[in-house]
């Protein structure tokens, strides 16, 4: 555990092995730092605060606690990310993973028993299955067909750990398996801060399929693009779209788009692709869209939610800060860990505890 936070730790800092052991006072060998990334040697104490320092790192950080390893990393980002951007995002991750794990483990929560496994299937043969797999779990889930308030919510409700926080900006998010010393593994989504609400709920719905579908027996179906057939098929059902718009239209104007997509919470470049899928447009008219007006709209989204508006006020983690709170509450944390695991000043910790005061 420690070789692999610190190769992370000096990944994140743009160094290299011979870099990092010249850092030093008094310096060290840069075989010295390579036995110590593959687990072959610990540094002394002394060795090991200069670590820290040199990589600005905190010691509980490289030396571990709640997470052993994350595993099966899937990358939500742009073409030109980095290593370095890879690795700052996973020591962000494993620091916000390092304060959930271990209010669950203070409040003596248990992790659930795979929820997915009552709708699970191994292969879909093509997009109409896609889309009835979608519908299968809406029912199987009690959800209806009306648009779904929180992607994040819904996840969270099903064991899913859904982080969102801040990440370099050419990534939008990621998800892993998450392994712990002597306990059962765990899952984790993270989204980026940054990232628009209509990407968030359209990134969360892809993951949601991944959990579900395991992958397609049709070689011409490629896996992810049916992931995101499968997450606009559960954000904007079909028949709830149709009743909406209306059937096999010759073409639609952009003020219909910007409606529909504030509707289900979706991009409009997502909206014009399921507009597509389900019939209402024509495949040659959805084709002219993204080659003309809509040309822009895979990258810029037009008319983006504003924060606090619609769907954006919903779609926020809050499962980890209500445990917070709640440990709190029971008194099994201090207000100092409070805070610093909410990333709040203490004084607004301790007014939310005893409230205003009067004046």
């Amino acid at each position: 555990m420690f070789g692999q936070r610190l190769r992370l730790a000096r990944k994140q800092a743009g160094l290299s092995m011979q870099a990092l052991a010249e850092s030093l006072t008094p310096g060290i060998s840069a075989q010295a730092i390579n036995k110590y990334e593959a687990d072959k040697m610990m540094p002394s104490s002394a060795v090991l605060v200069g670590l820290s320092k040199s990589l600005g790192v905190s010691l509980d950080f490289l030396m571990g606690g709640q997470v052993h390893e994350l595993q099966s990393l899937e990358w939500r980002k742009t073409s030109n990310a980095s290593a370095q951007d890879r690795a700052k995002a996973e020591m962000v991750v494993i620091g916000k993973l390092e304060d959930y794990l271990a209010i669950e483990d203070i409040l003596e929560i248990q992790q659930p028993d795979n929820p997915f496994a009552e709708v699970r299937i191994d292969q879909v043969e093509d997009d109409d299955a896609l889309d009835r797999k979608a519908l299968q779990v809406r029912e199987k889930w009690q959800l209806g067909i009306d648009p779904i308030p929180s992607m994040t919510a819904l996840l969270e409700d099903k064991g899913l750990k859904v982080i969102e926080t801040d990440l370099p900006e050419r990534i939008n998010g990621m998800a892993c398996h998450v392994e712990r010393a002597d306990l059962p593994p765990t899952e984790v989504i993270v989204v980026a801060r940054q990232t628009n609400v209509e990407r968030k709920r359209f990134n969360l719905a892809h993951e949601l399929a991944h959990r579900i579908i395991a992958g397609t027996e049709n070689p011409s179906i490629r896996l992810e693009p049916a992931m995101n057939r499968f997450a606009g098929a559960f954000l904007v059902p079909a028949e709830h779209l149709t009743a909406l718009a209306g059937e096999n239209q010759r073409g639609v104007t952009y003020h219909e788009i910007m409606r529909l997509k504030r509707t289900y919470g979706v991009s409009a470049a997502a909206m014009l692709m399921r507009l597509g899928q389900v019939g209402i447009l024509s495949r040659a008219a959805v084709e002219y869209a993204f080659k003309t007006y809509a040309r822009s709209w895979r990258s810029t989204e037009p008319e983006a939610l504003e924060d606090g508006e619609g769907f954006a006020a919903f779609e926020v983690p809050q499962r980890f800060e209500g445990l917070v709170w709640r440990a709190l509450g029971e008194e099994l944390i201090s207000p100092v860990r409070a805070a610093q695991m909410l990333g709040l000043p203490l004084n607004i910790v301790e007014r939310a505890i005893r409230g205003p005061r009067d004046l």
